[in-house]
């Protein structure tokens, strides 16, 4: 693996985590390109939290290799071109919003000046100015979500990992977020998302990743993931099992309820081929609805249903 590779913001090698008997990450082979908005998707105790803890160097993996940025993974130099905002934060209360970010500016070691460019320009950005001198404990969840956005983003990182970024927030703040994750892509800033909002996945993302019992199932473009594959509801009459089996050339997952056929095709290019099957076997067809499959669909099929988001 390329250690200074600069077209990849992420590459690790079988990782894996083990804490005593329990195994957290087993394996987790990724590449994330630069300015990429990427997703990371799983069920419950899938092992994201932990993944994302060893890209950020807080935990070290039990066995395998990783660079982020183009530095091994445990890179402390690292840290001040990253961004985060953890799923569970726990910000200091008694601070004001703009306490709170100068404090983190501070820890960046960031010069004067740009603390004082950057902080407004967040905190207008998150649509929090005119609430910029409340103390946080007077903050709703989604204050604090938006304040913790401004926090990863303060030192102009060139990744961001943001962790369940819209919960708590309203449609309109989750508006704001997609709006902030599409400007960050077009300045270059790579995104590693992990929600548990499928939708919001859907519209912002290039690329995901499943993963489940900490292992990548699957990693794949989510345009070709979600435009390539389509569900087909038919009805017909006269149909024999024979018909049904023949079907299976084009779909290995095919089923019948009564004139209703059901199946899952490849590609759209692929319609014209089965219905003309159908008609050429003395099919009656009234009805052909194809139906672009959903990522939720996509989630189901390659991780299954033991285990939610």
């Amino acid at each position: 693996m390329s250690n200074s590779s600069s077209s990849t913001a992420i590459e690790t090698q079988s990782l894996r985590k083990v804490f005593g008997e329990k195994v957290a990450v087993s394996d987790l082979t990724l590449t994330v390109g630069r300015s990429e908005v990427f997703g990371f998707l799983g069920p419950n105790g899938a092992g994201k939290t932990t993944a994302v803890k060893m890209l950020l160097g807080l935990i070290t993996p039990t066995s395998g290799i990783g660079h982020v940025l183009g530095a091994p993974l445990g890179d402390h130099r690292i840290r001040a071109r990253i961004g985060f905002l953890p799923e569970h934060f726990r910000f200091h209360e008694w601070l004001t919003a703009t306490e709170f970010l100068h404090l983190h500016a501070d820890l960046y070691q960031m010069p004067g000046d740009l603390t004082n460019r950057r902080v407004p320009e967040l905190l207008d950005l998150v649509g929090l100015s005119p609430h910029a001198d409340k103390k946080l404990a007077a903050y709703s969840k989604g204050m604090l979500q938006r304040i913790g956005l401004a926090q990863a983003l303060l030192n102009e990182p060139e990744l961001v990992l943001l962790d369940e970024p819209t919960s708590g927030l309203d449609p309109v703040g989750r508006r704001l977020v997609r709006d902030i994750i599409h400007d960050l892509r077009q300045q270059g800033t790579t995104v590693f998302l992990n929600s548990h909002l499928l939708s919001e996945v859907e519209i912002t993302c290039d690329r995901v990743a499943f993963i489940k019992h900490g292992e990548v199932l699957r990693t794949s473009r989510l345009k070709s993931l979600v435009e390539g594959e389509l569900t087909v509801e038919i009805k017909a009459r006269n149909l024999s099992p024979e018909i049904i089996l023949g079907l299976s050339h084009w779909s290995q997952d095919v089923r019948l309820d009564g004139d209703h056929i059901s199946l899952t095709l490849s590609s759209e290019l692929e319609l014209p081929a089965v219905n003309r099957y159908l008609v050429d076997h003395n099919v009656d067809v009234y009805a052909l609805k194809p139906q672009q499959i959903s990522l939720e669909d996509l989630f189901i099929q390659i991780v299954g249903t033991d285990g939610g988001l």
